[in-house]
């Protein structure tokens, strides 16, 4: 009986190669089988002795662990945790958005009265939320909002060329980068933070966090996210020509952020 041929031999080597590769990238991670002190290394099946293999689960369980840690040791010495309010403004400063810190019944005077100095016509905003409904009751007559209640195709190019600012209002914020995280919705979905030139964010200090990392977990976003989270750290922004920073090119070129004082002190 003749063995096995030269096709059936390479596929033989090619079969073993294979499994070899997975058995050591299942294997390329060990937990230390005892102690209190639980430290992940690299290593080979064959090259520790008495360390136990773990696996995907365990081994994401444990780097969630390790980054928990570094972020409990480092938080409590940053600017973001001291300070969330000051550090924001001052991140989205460092960005290229104007900012700047109101009181609750303050912004929209304030706000009507710089897109009046800034010659705004037409303000794209969702009058079903609480401060657009404020705003509204703030801006000059000459001012006309729009709601983004029609399908896209049939006012697209009145949106696109007839629309000179956007109204938002943040989910919450990240200070030590000056991010707004934005949730959109129906009647507030990406467009409006995305095609008019200027775009307009309202953020509570209520709901800012020091760092990502305290966003996810005060927000739970492991438990469940909605289908698109939009992160705003400035106004849009590209070098791809030469290296050359131009604003705009890709989105809003102006971003002003009010950071509404709703809470006296602190911060979740």
């Amino acid at each position: 009986m003749s063995g096995p041929g030269p096709r059936e031999r390479m596929l033989g080597r090619l079969r073993a190669a294979s499994l070899n590769a997975a058995t050591a990238k299942q294997g390329s991670w060990y937990l230390e089988a005892s102690g209190n002190a639980r430290e992940a290394r690299p290593g080979g099946a064959g090259e520790l002795h008495g360390i136990a293999p773990v696996d995907a689960r365990s081994n994401l369980a444990l780097l969630d662990h390790r980054i928990d840690v570094h972020f409990a040791r480092r938080r409590p010495q940053s600017a973001a945790a001291a300070d969330p309010v000051a550090t924001m403004q001052t991140a989205l400063t460092a960005s290229h958005a104007t900012v700047w810190r109101a009181a609750s019944d303050e912004w929209p005077e304030q706000l009507a009265q710089k897109l009046s100095e800034a010659n705004i016509r037409h303000l794209l905003l969702d009058s079903a939320r609480t401060e657009a409904a404020a705003l509204k009751a703030a801006l000059p007559a000459q001012l006309k909002t729009l709601d983004f209640d029609r399908p896209l195709e049939e006012w697209k190019s009145e949106l696109f060329t007839g629309v000179d600012a956007g109204f938002t209002v943040a989910r919450s914020g990240i200070a030590a980068t000056g991010t707004l995280i934005l949730a959109p919705d129906a009647g507030t979905p990406r467009t409006v933070s995305l095609v008019p030139p200027l775009h307009i964010a309202l953020v509570y200090t209520s709901t800012l966090h020091a760092d990502l990392h305290a966003a996810v977990h005060a927000e739970r976003w492991a438990e469940g996210m909605p289908s698109n989270l939009v992160l705003v750290s400035g106004p849009s922004k590209t070098s791809d020509i030469q290296q050359t920073l131009a604003y705009g090119a890709h989105g809003p070129r102006w971003l002003w952020v009010i950071i509404v004082d709703d809470l006296a002190g602190g911060m979740r």
